[in-house]
């Protein structure tokens, strides 16, 4: 029984054989038909869970190194009752970039047969992810955002970011864009980061970004209980928002005047935003749909699209097996992946040693390399 392994290097084809606006297109397509089609009965998703590194043991345990403060390691799982279950583990690690020169978010994305257990496939879940959360934003936007949008705001210009801009041009005319993060070398590098999507990219100070955009992405890695990312004192009134930082409980980047004021916050995931999202800052009563719910009822959301909204997106386990499953695709289609045997499967299921006959049959013994001498 062999696993898919989709590598670097696989994903890395896929993205130059397919290129970047099919494939944002394609993930953005499949999205929106998983959301319209999603039924809680059938596709179960749990809110995601994991170790928090922040959390330093009593009892005269070690505190926790510098490099591993604000940093996370979690579980991501989502069940289809008709064939697997999906789960991503994905890591959180702020200093990456500074002290290791790799991205803040790292993952792995592991598909199982439920009828058996047996690992079916394992992809790359760095790149998939970056590329999901723009594209959940995408949707989000193309529902909420006012239809005369033409002007993006950023805060935060790491590698989220890029994504986000990418998915967003794919649903909206952009004219100009606003960035600003508290590290300079990262607004400033920026637009070079994403000069294959031709925007006039301007480097502002964060009040002067918030009063001039239509469509505002706050991608930070603001540190718990340091937010908000932005004042929140000369907003649009039509302004549409896309918060994709809030990961952990007490984390927000959006103003709570500014999320109280709104006139509607759509969480990706309800039970996961009220713990760790913006909606942590509402009442119950006060949360909006669901984007699943926003994408079934399209129409019926569109009478906002003049008023302040919110896009709260903690991350949809939904949204990983959707994005894992369009690269299967193409794998498959391109004629790349490994299958590999990953499983020490026994050749008597009641005998775990029966494993040792596989060596046997690839390794020839000493006694018989010496008879046939």
């Amino acid at each position: 029984m062999k696993t898919r392994l989709l590598s670097r290097h696989d994903i890395a084809t896929i993205l130059h054989q397919v290129g970047r606006d099919v494939l944002m297109d394609a993930l953005i397509a499949a999205l929106t038909g998983a959301f319209t089609s999603y039924d809680s009965r059938i596709v179960e998703v749990r809110k995601r869970d994991g170790f928090n590194y922040d959390r330093r043991r009593g009892g005269g345990g070690a505190a926790i190194s510098q490099e591993l403060a604000g940093g996370l390691l979690e579980w991501m799982p989502v069940l289809d009752l008709g064939s697997t279950s999906t789960v991503k583990m994905v890591s959180y690690n702020p200093k990456n970039p500074i002290r290791h020169g790799i991205p803040t978010i790292i993952a792995t994305i592991f598909q199982h047969d439920i009828r058996t257990g047996h690992l079916l496939a394992i992809s790359d879940g760095l790149f998939l992810t970056a590329l999901r959360t723009g594209a959940a934003s995408a949707i989000a936007t193309r529902i909420l955002a006012h239809p005369d949008a033409r002007t993006v705001g950023i805060v935060g210009c790491g590698a989220q970011a890029v994504t986000q801009l990418h998915a967003l041009s794919r649903v909206m005319k952009i004219d100009k864009v606003y960035v600003h993060d508290i590290a300079p070398e990262a607004a400033r590098s920026f637009a070079k980061r994403v000069d294959f999507l031709g925007f006039d990219v301007s480097v502002v100070e964060v009040a002067t970004l918030e009063r001039s955009v239509d469509v505002l992405i706050t991608a930070t890695s603001v540190a718990l209980g340091q937010g908000p990312v932005f004042p929140g004192d000369e907003l649009r009134p039509h302004l549409h928002i896309n918060a994709i930082g809030a990961d952990v409980p007490g984390k927000t980047e959006c103003p709570a005047a500014v999320v109280e004021a709104a006139a509607l916050v759509c969480p990706d995931f309800r039970a996961q935003a009220v713990v760790e999202g913006e909606c942590q800052q509402l009442p119950e009563d006060r949360i909006g749909p669901s984007l699943a719910q926003l994408v079934k009822e399209s129409e019926r959301y569109q009478e906002y699209r003049s008023r302040l909204t919110i896009f709260d997106s903690t991350g949809f386990a939904l949204e990983d097996k959707v994005a894992m499953e369009l690269f299967l695709g193409y794998a498959d289609k391109l004629g790349l992946g490994s299958d590999v045997e990953i499983e020490a499967m026994p050749l008597d299921p009641l005998d775990p040693y029966s494993i040792e006959s596989v060596a046997a049959e690839l390794v020839e013994s000493p006694a018989r390399v010496a008879a046939r001498k």
